[in-house]
């Protein structure tokens, strides 16, 4: 009788809401401006286009900073098959490996200022999980899921 399948769900940590990004660009953006507005008075209009950029700028940043929250991953491992389901805004992209033959590997970085990098693989094939998980997350991650799908050729006791 097949075991009950394991699930892990992971996402980025993204505790900005909306409206905490707007009420933080909006008080960012009357500073900045407020100054370089005060500094165009007083004949220093210069300042007033990289104000604009410096803004324009952080809109794109925070922009992108709450997109991010749309991504997450879906790790299911069940006594024959391990899916990843990896979803980046409305897109979903799924992996499958044997369980008996999937291997955990945590790749060293390739220099110290780079993350590790977390991989599922199989026959050739690779898929890389929890890219946007801190560096102790991604090694806690990487010891419970050794110890659920074990190593080649061994398949560990899903109970």
């Amino acid at each position: 009788m097949d075991a009950a399948p394991h699930r892990i769900e992971i996402a980025p940590n993204c505790s900005l809401s909306v409206k905490g990004a707007l009420l933080f660009f909006g008080g960012t953006c009357f500073g900045s401006l407020g100054v370089a507005g005060t500094m165009a008075s007083l004949g220093l209009w210069p300042v007033l286009p990289f104000a604009g950029l410096e803004m324009v700028l952080l809109a794109w940043a925070l922009k992108v900073s709450l997109a991010r929250r749309r991504n997450s991953q879906t790790i299911t491992i069940c006594d024959r098959d391990i899916l990843v389901e990896s979803r980046t805004g409305s897109r979903c992209v799924q992996v499958v490996f044997p369980r008996h033959w999937a291997q955990v590997k945590l790749r060293h970085p390739a220099s110290r200022l780079s993350p590790s990098r977390l991989v599922i693989e199989s026959h050739g094939r690779q898929c890389e999980v929890g890219d946007f998980l801190t560096e102790e997350e991604r090694r806690g991650l990487a010891a419970r899921l050794s110890r659920m799908i074990g190593r080649i050729n061994e398949s560990p006791t899903l109970a």
